[in-house]
């Protein structure tokens, strides 16, 4: 045998799913999977009867147009620009149809090219990943909380019981302009990546989550994530993508 590794092709599935939690009226949550172009996201609106979910569904909707670019930097740029676009439609709706009233979205997307992972995002809504039975958060919350425990002056765990926990200090269509973070890291076959709202992750722990990912298809898992915030009461809309990254001769 030589010294000259053949790589199997790599491949990127994906599944989705949301509900609207257990006390909520509405789900303002939105979700899009399109592993063809390796790009998937996941937007928690805000704002009510025709806020929330217009601002989430915008979001989705324009990245649902894009399309895979070879150079990835310009794919990072289409992805900053339908954000953006999505950001000044919704201020113009909101004077239009509602009175000025503030409506948004967060948003996360995850972008994989070749062996390059890229995290975009505005808000509270999470990327992980869950690799050698690890699972670590990739984006960092854009929250008053998340603010104070990087000062040092709350906890982790104070933080999930702060009475300003759901204070977000950036979201989509709320000012003229949108700040959207971009972190990159790479890839690897058997990573598995999870894309939610704060729904998700406030009804479960992570050692949950952990369980849930252990399982043996992407559909169990996310079915399980669901019904485990449901489970425990899930007080918002919840809703989960899952990404894994397999040889191409593997079935999931």
């Amino acid at each position: 045998m030589n010294d000259v590794t053949v790589r199997r092709p790599l491949m990127w599935v994906s599944e989705g799913a949301t509900d609207v939690g257990t006390v909520r009226p509405l789900n303002e949550d939105s979700f899009l999977c399109q592993p063809e172009i390796g790009l998937w996201t996941v937007a928690d609106g805000m704002g009510g009867h025709d806020g929330g979910s217009v601002a989430s569904q915008m979001i989705v909707e324009n990245l649902s147009q894009l399309s895979r670019k070879s150079n990835l930097d310009a794919f990072v740029n289409d992805i900053e620009n339908s954000v953006t676009d999505a950001n000044n439609c919704l201020l113009e709706y909101s004077r239009l149809q509602l009175n000025g009233r503030i409506i948004g979205s967060t948003f996360v997307s995850l972008l994989i090219k070749g062996n390059v992972g890229v995290c975009l995002w505005a808000g509270d809504s999470r990327l992980y990943r869950f690799r050698h039975d690890k699972l670590s958060q990739l984006s960092r919350d854009h929250s008053h909380v998340a603010e104070l425990v990087s000062e040092g002056l709350i906890s982790e765990e104070e933080a999930k019981t702060h009475p300003e926990a759901n204070v977000i200090t950036r979201a989509v269509g709320t000012s003229e302009r949108i700040d959207i973070d971009v972190d990159v890291f790479d890839v690897r076959v058997g990573d598995q990546f999870l894309l939610c709202s704060d729904g998700l992750y406030n009804a479960v722990e992570d050692d949950e989550i952990m369980q849930c990912l252990r399982e043996s298809t992407l559909d169990s898992s996310v079915n399980n994530l669901i019904q485990t915030a449901l489970n425990n009461k899930a007080s918002d809309n919840v809703s989960v993508v899952l990404v894994k990254g397999i040889h191409q001769n593997v079935s999931v």
